[in-house]
């Protein structure tokens, strides 16, 4: 007799589960300074190994800069463009806009700035971490 791995038990067909619906009402402020719609994570949904939030970029506006220990980030630009500043010291940058994805390996520091003095910029941030907040370190650009 073989025992089930983790991956195959969760594969199995599970009827009496259900579907979970989160929707915010309010933001919370993170580490990273930027006001968060909370959605899926461990606290709203139970999920057990990724989360997905909205985040707000205020016009003008930038987050601390960060890097989020041992989780990868994808991001998804719904609204505005986005500098992302990144790598040691901060250096490098890539700017995107409203359409276009973003994957940010784990460890990698970065600090997204919305480049627009007027408009809010909007992004969904996808993770393969249930927390919020847990993980998320700040970095100084100075150090490096």
């Amino acid at each position: 007799m073989s025992a089930k791995s983790p991956a195959a038990e969760s594969d199995a067909c599970r009827p009496d589960l259900e579907v979970v619906t989160v929707r915010p009402t309010q933001s919370v402020m993170t580490l990273q300074r930027l006001p968060y719609f909370t959605g899926v994570s461990a606290k709203t949904s139970g999920a057990t190994a990724l989360s997905m939030n909205m985040v707000v970029i205020p016009a003008g506006g930038a987050a601390e800069p960060h890097y989020h220990r041992g989780y990868e980030t994808a991001i998804y630009i719904l609204k505005g463009r986005v500098e992302t500043k990144y790598g040691a010291g901060l250096k490098r940058s890539v700017i995107n806009e409203e359409g276009d994805f973003l994957f940010i390996p784990p460890g990698l520091p970065h600090q997204p700035v919305n480049l627009s003095a007027t408009d809010t910029a909007l992004a969904i941030v996808a993770r393969n971490d249930p927390g919020e907040e847990e993980t998320v370190v700040k970095y100084d650009p100075a150090q490096d």
